[in-house]
């Protein structure tokens, strides 16, 4: 008895081979993963642990019950003959990983295979073997692992099945009863045992690749977050460098460098002695990635490099892309091409990869900034002829009834127009400055209102330094004197407060007038609109301008009641707390 177990235990390093090949199979993952397999993956794992069963009964041995001596398994078994093997291990694997269906699908297959080998337990082994996939399938719980004493009890379990069966259909009963005295226990331990170390292999395996894979993708995530803020101010020296360290100290390869299409822009670890950056890009190969934009695996054959006794040996050389287009490489570099594993390069394919979207990022910000640039620009454009339609309609008026008036309008009109062409070549100006834009255009205003416009303000000294888009004051109390006090006859009065309230700067403009009617108050500064009376352009465009430039937290708000006025305020950050 204990020479048959000791020769059992030795068959457990097939389970282990069996149990690797295993874990490199599709379908084995999905049983694992997901415990849903589609039909032609449930044909395969089937076929697979029903051979897996053949292959247990073959590496058994043949016990015979007369001499009580252990042969080699044959092809057809003696009469007075039985096999001590591990064929219950693959179909109980089969129904405890699979269900039912796989577990008596392997038994069918490794069953009948018994039975057609001969000897009086052949009808018995061969019907416990499906009974065997039947108890598996009934312990499969699908999205749970299966616990290795669980496994060893059921495979222990299914192989004393085996001996019951053996006892009561196989003949004669003396024979069967001398059998299963000699290789009971030892079958029922060993069939245990591998079972247990069979599931326990396959989940280490599957546990230490799902670890080696997250940590790759920890690599990657932690590389990502700390080269996206040098590859946002595109590719150059500095950047590159940057981007070098960091891949060196993650990597740990002999050297990391980039180059552009042209030269090396940073070489980092070994070898820099002679590989220097802005010298010319010295390979051929590094040259064939970048005309063709694929990864290559570079040996010391194919680097050529110019330097002898350079000390590296292999290299991994990706492209860097932008729209399509190859316009660098990332060369990793390792003393030989031993050193360079699958892994390694998948590594950095994902990471060019993700080093080239970061370069399309930074380039698609760089045109949404010049973009938005252009529009703020256009925007500051529009309110010039606007404004200068207006103030050119008063001057006309003033020009036959006082003339004098009408030359120092002329001279307010040429200073405020040589601050609003300034404005448009400035993101910002100080709010010192925009007041003083908004005086030259109210003493025009005032000039038209005679006895009727009474300005007052309320300015905090302490912040006329702080910076606002230009143009963005006048518009808004244009709009109050056009619209908001235009039918009164006297009394009116617009009022321009600018008021330091702690981390923001509040600018409000109130005038007493008529108010906004609540059908226009709701859409004012949103949209143009239509009207006789106005579009509310200018609102528009000063709302626009203060999102684009502070956010949505900045757009003008609207407060009016029906004779009794309008307030048109808005809060931006200072300087220090948008910077």
């Amino acid at each position: 008895m204990l020479d048959l177990m000791i020769i059992m235990l030795e068959r457990v390093g097939m389970i282990v081979a069996v149990a690797f090949i295993l874990t490199r199979l599709g379908f084995f993952k999905n049983m694992i993963h997901y415990n849903k397999l589609n039909r032609k993956q449930e044909v395969t794992a089937i076929l697979f642990f029903g051979f897996f069963g053949i292959i247990g009964t073959y590496f058994g041995v043949a016990f015979n019950t007369v001499t009580h001596q252990f042969n080699s398994v044959a092809i057809e078994i003696a009469s007075d003959e039985a096999i001590a093997n591990s064929r219950v291990i693959g179909v109980v694997v089969a129904g405890l990983l699979g269900g039912y269906r796989v577990g008596i699908g392997a038994g069918l297959i490794a069953g009948i295979h018994r039975m057609t080998l001969g000897g009086f337990t052949s009808i018995a082994c061969g019907i416990s073997t499906i009974v065997s996939g039947l108890v598996a399938g009934a312990f499969y719980q699908r999205g749970k692992d299966i616990k290795p004493i669980t496994a060893f009890a059921i495979g222990a379990f299914a192989e004393a099945i085996q001996m019951s069966l053996i006892l009561l259909l196989a003949n004669p009963f003396e024979q069967a009863l001398s059998l299963v005295q000699a290789i009971g226990i030892p079958m029922i331990l060993a069939n245990g045992i591998g079972t247990a170390i069979f599931l326990l292999i396959v989940y280490n395996v599957i546990s230490n690749q799902e670890k080696d894979t997250a940590l790759q993708a920890q690599k990657t995530l932690r590389i990502a977050n700390q080269t996206l803020g040098y590859l946002r101010k595109g590719m150059n020296n500095d950047t590159a460098l940057a981007v070098c360290t960091i891949l060196q100290r993650e990597l740990s390869p002999s050297a990391v460098a980039m180059t552009s299409q042209t030269e090396i822009l940073a070489h980092v670890g070994q070898a820099n002695d002679h590989h220097k950056a802005n010298s010319p890009i010295q390979t051929q190969i590094t040259n064939e990635v970048l005309k063709h934009g694929e990864l290559v695996v570079a040996n010391d054959r194919t680097i050529h490099c110019a330097e002898e006794e350079c000390s590296l040996g292999a290299a991994v050389i990706a492209p860097l892309k932008q729209r399509g287009e190859t316009i660098g490489t990332l060369k990793v570099y390792y003393p030989s091409e031993k050193a360079i594993t699958d892994v390694s390069v998948e590594l950095i394919a994902g990471l060019s990869s993700l080093l080239s979207d970061q370069l399309e990022i930074a380039n698609a910000e760089k045109a949404y900034q010049l973009a938005k640039e252009a529009e703020i620009k256009a925007l500051q454009a529009q309110i010039s002829p606007h404004f200068l339609f207006n103030t050119m309609n008063i001057i006309v008026s003033l020009i036959r009834t006082n003339p004098d008036k009408a030359r120092k309008l002329l001279t307010s009109l040429s200073y405020f127009l040589r601050q609003n062409l300034e404005g448009t070549t400035a993101i910002k100006v100080s709010l010192e400055q925009e007041l003083q834009h908004v005086r030259a255009y109210l003493q025009i205003e005032e000039a038209r209102f005679v006895d009727k416009l009474t300005i007052s303000s309320e300015v905090d000294e302490c912040i006329l330094n702080e910076m606002i888009p230009p143009l963005t004051l006048q518009p808004i109390v244009e709009n109050a004197i056009k619209h908001g006090i235009k039918d009164m006859e006297k009394d009116s009065i617009v009022n321009i407060s600018i008021q330091d309230i702690g981390a923001e700067i509040e600018i409000r403009v109130n005038d007493n007038g008529f108010g906004i009617p609540p059908e226009r108050l709701s859409i004012l500064g949103s949209t143009q609109i239509d009207s006789t009376i106005g579009t509310g352009m200018g609102l528009y465009n000063v709302n626009r301008r203060l999102i684009m430039t502070f956010g949505e937290q900045a757009a003008l708000k609207f407060q009016s009641e029906y004779n009794k006025g309008t307030c048109v305020s808005f809060r931006i950050p200072k300087m220090e707390e948008n910077s």
